[in-house]
């Protein structure tokens, strides 16, 4: 297995993980995003994303992808969005070398911050960041406004 950039040419994969990683999470039906919006958003001329594939026999069995966000506090950070490996495939290490790809990379590009969320009934991966010295916050809520919340609230102004 070797985990490397991902590329354009990827994108197809990666999306078939993003589908896994909803039906894991219990939302299958959420993912509306398409191959044409992943390669446009993180490969033309000012991408939104990085990202990070685990790749076995010319494979792809897992991704990472990610993106610089600014913290008012911190300066430069680094948002980890989606960590996913095929499920036949977890257990492989596969998980844990994406991991530390992007860690290393938010090393390497001067970060003071990495951040990502977590479901709180996925144990085993809440387990997996606190022993690598990630600190679980249960202080904070995530907040979300969809399209169709924005499209009312701008309507209603």
């Amino acid at each position: 297995m070797i985990v490397r950039k991902g590329h354009r040419e990827d994108m197809p994969a990666v999306l078939e993980l993003i589908k896994e990683l909803a039906v894991f999470e219990k939302e299958p039906d959420a993912v509306i995003v398409t191959v044409e919006e992943l390669e446009r958003d993180g490969f033309g001329p000012n991408p939104l994303f990085n990202t990070f594939v685990a790749e076995e026999d010319g494979e792809i069995i897992g991704m990472a992808l990610f993106y610089y966000r600014y913290s008012t506090w911190k300066g430069k950070t680094i948002h980890l969005e989606d960590l996913i490996v095929k499920e036949e495939k977890r257990g492989t290490g596969a998980g844990s070398a994406l991991y530390k790809e992007v860690i290393k990379f938010a090393r390497q590009e001067g970060v003071r911050r990495a951040e990502w969320a977590v479901l709180n009934w996925n144990t085993h991966a809440i387990d997996f960041y606190e022993r690598s010295g990630a600190t679980v916050l249960k202080d904070w809520f995530t907040v979300q406004m969809h399209e169709q919340e924005i499209t009312k609230f701008t309507l209603d102004l």
